[in-house]
């Protein structure tokens, strides 16, 4: 167990509270990772700012769900897994592709497929993508502009899955249907 504090909105550092407020807004409560991001006013601060243009690229939710799942599994953080899990089912992403990238297998839908297996080669090839790879992307329908957003996504997912593979956060009781333990 981890020594790290889960603050609230009403814990929280001061410089804190507005980044946890703005998080609160946008999912309708503060999820336990914010809280434990709330320790460091500039992490916040800087998460918030990162997770706000990472949502507000040309990327659908679903999209954006695809990748932060595909990056949680990737770095092995059980806390962003069930989360982003809970989430991608919510924006009604099949089962069976949401199923594939919790085992590390790649989706059945073919952008999916394409959004999962670049995400995860840049994390695990920290960033090195040879010209196929980028390809492949390319020719499932994206842009090379997508390219570089999956970046963004990917270092917002990094403070994420850092910070709840360190601080190890509660799991919200909402999210125990979707709990994962890394196959390490």
């Amino acid at each position: 167990m981890s020594d790290f504090t889960v603050y609230s909105i009403d814990n929280a550092p001061e410089a804190s509270r507005p980044a946890l407020l703005a998080i609160k807004e946008a999912f309708g409560f503060v999820p336990n990772i914010a809280g434990a991001i709330a320790g460091s006013p500039s992490l916040i601060k800087g998460f918030s700012s990162v997770f706000q243009n990472a949502h507000a690229g040309t990327f659908d939710e679903a999209q954006i769900q695809i990748l932060l799942l595909t990056n949680a599994v990737t770095n092995a953080c059980s806390w962003a897994v069930a989360f982003h899990t809970h989430l991608a089912l919510q924006q009604d992403i099949p089962a069976s592709d949401v199923e594939a990238i919790r085992h590390g297998a790649t989706p059945g839908d073919p952008r999916h497929a394409a959004l999962s297996a670049l995400a995860k080669r840049l994390i695990e090839r920290r960033g090195h993508l040879d010209d196929a790879q980028v390809q492949a992307f390319l020719d499932a329908g994206f842009s090379r502009e997508q390219v570089l957003e999956v970046i963004l996504v990917v270092a917002a997912s990094t403070i994420t899955n850092y910070v709840g593979t360190l601080a190890q956060p509660p799991l919200e009781e909402a999210l125990q249907p979707h709990a994962w333990n890394a196959a390490l």
